[in-house]
């Protein structure tokens, strides 16, 4: 199940993968949790991340926001294929982070959508060297996915990938490129999942403690004798410092007096 929720920030979301294409990839979160998340559900949503991301100049992803409310095809071919696309790298990068072999239909489909992509580009200089470049009037789908499928194929051809790994957080899933040196990072943000982690820790720890206190006071009361009086138990020096033990010692019943003229 997929939670709607309609403050999802398309334009906002944090930028943790590393590269390019991990952040498309973590546009959508808990993936078969019921708390799933999609922030990509229309065209308008692809846009505002890419100019996010930054894939687009502000200009260009302004004009394709305004494209894509009139055109009808544009926007259905745009999610049609961002969604495929970012489906193959996160079941790749997923599949590469669990130490298993990527599967060989994804990765024939990344590169089917990557060639077709650089069959739209252009080469043009950038600083001193050229780069591949959309013209976005003209090639306004390929502008968006073009940029990222090259970010997916630079990272498996060229990266380290035993440094692609994914949050070890609950019902998170998200994928980030690992540049600590000893390959140590767990959690995509520490400050998110790796609080939410501290915190089942501890309570898992807390629970533990109040069970272990509460075998221990069914203990101690099994084994009074049977004729203790609550009385002898108000000392300090015999008295148990164990809360749930105290609460079990005062509920015990004062044995009867042996004489029936002191009450």
């Amino acid at each position: 199940m997929v939670n709607e929720d309609p403050a999802a920030p398309r334009g906002a979301l944090a930028l943790i993968g590393g590269e390019l294409a991990l952040d498309f990839a973590n546009t959508s979160s808990g993936r078969g949790w019921p708390t799933h998340r999609e922030y990509l559900r229309s065209a308008a949503d692809i846009v505002d991340w890419a100019g996010h991301a930054p894939v687009l100049p502000s200009e260009d992803a302004e004009w394709l926001r305004e494209a894509t409310r009139s055109a009808t095809e544009i926007s259905e071919r745009l999610v049609s294929a961002g969604l495929e696309l970012r489906e193959d790298i996160y079941i790749i990068g997923s599949e590469i982070a669990a130490g298993r072999p990527a599967p060989a239909d994804r990765i024939q489909n990344l590169t089917r959508i990557h060639a077709h992509c650089l069959s739209r580009a252009n080469l043009t200089p950038f600083g001193r060297r050229f780069a591949w470049s959309w013209a976005i009037r003209q090639t306004p789908i390929e502008a968006i996915l073009g940029p990222i499928s090259l970010s997916a194929m630079t990272t498996l051809l060229q990266a380290d990938l035993s440094r692609i790994k994914q949050c070890q957080g609950e019902k998170c899933g998200w994928l980030f490129f690992d540049t600590t040196k000893n390959k140590s990072r767990r959690w995509c943000e520490m400050e998110v999942c790796g609080n939410r982690a501290k915190q089942r820790r501890f309570g898992a720890k807390a629970r533990r403690a109040r069970n272990r206190a509460r075998r221990a006071g069914k203990s101690r009361i099994g084994s009074l004798p049977p004729r203790v009086s609550r009385r002898c138990w108000a000392s300090p020096a015999v008295r148990p410092r164990s809360k749930p033990i105290r609460r079990a010692y005062a509920a015990w019943p004062s044995p009867p007096s042996p004489n029936p003229m002191r009450g």
